[in-house]
């Protein structure tokens, strides 16, 4: 793939700064009166990213100019210890005192079908859209070892072709219920971030960095191309540990 990139750290603070660092980027380069758009990932990964940027970025960044929203959430509230939005609340938008209209949460305490559809309506309401399609700035993604993407799950495939905004998913072995934007939407965007860290990432890196077509195919995240944008991976030596 073309526009793909892979950028392979030592560890993971390295690249933590270098993601901080395609943001702060983003934001100086936006003279538009829109806010940078940016759907966040959630897990362990992310967490130390987002803590690192707290930590390393209060006064660097133009948080005012950035609008934050999910690629995922569980439909949990969002005080419950599973909850995305609560993770990114404790360690990166409250310690930096984010404004609440800056931010788009996803209402997991809701009916899971209507928040899908609710907010669906938000990110049209709220990211520029091309080709009636919303176009976010960035989409920060994860990768699980099954494959699985935002939360569409391989045995759930067919919610990456969706041509809605979002769609309710289902986690295979616990069945909790959860919002997720479809591959419709994140590749749409204008940068796509893969992010994998660890050697329990590396098998499934390798199967799809490789392009090893007869197992990647299968999984969710083998599906994600940016269109007309680009789509960068950053890995740590562990996680990419079995490529080429």
């Amino acid at each position: 793939m073309k526009n793909r990139k892979i950028k392979i750290f030592s560890n993971q603070e390295k690249l933590a700064k270098y993601f901080s660092e395609i943001l702060i980027k983003k934001i100086s380069k936006n003279t538009s009166n829109y806010n940078l758009s940016i759907a966040l990932a959630g897990g362990s990964t992310p967490k130390k990213i987002f803590k690192y940027m707290a930590d390393n970025y209060s006064g660097k960044i133009n948080w005012e100019k950035t609008n934050f929203f999910f690629g995922d959430e569980r439909c949990v509230p969002p005080n419950d210890a599973e909850s995305n939005f609560k993770m990114v609340d404790d360690i990166l938008f409250s310690p930096l005192q984010i404004p609440t209209n800056n931010i788009f949460r996803v209402k997991g305490e809701n009916d899971p079908a209507n928040e899908a559809k609710n907010y669906s309506n938000v990110i049209k309401k709220n990211v520029r859209l091309k080709k009636e399609v919303p176009r976010f700035d960035i989409v920060m993604l994860g990768i699980g070892e099954d494959g699985h993407t935002a939360s569409i799950f391989p045995n759930q495939i067919e919610l990456f072709h969706s041509k809605n905004i979002c769609e309710v998913a289902t986690h295979p072995e616990s069945g909790q219920k959860r919002i997720s934007l479809t591959g419709t939407v994140i590749s749409n965007a204008k940068l796509i971030v893969f992010i994998a860290t660890g050697k329990n990432k590396s098998k499934i890196v390798s199967e799809l960095l490789n392009e090893n077509k007869d197992k990647s195919n299968n999984y969710p995240a083998s599906l994600v191309s940016s269109k007309k944008g680009k789509l960068v991976w950053l890995l740590d030596t562990e996680s990419a540990s079995l490529l080429y």
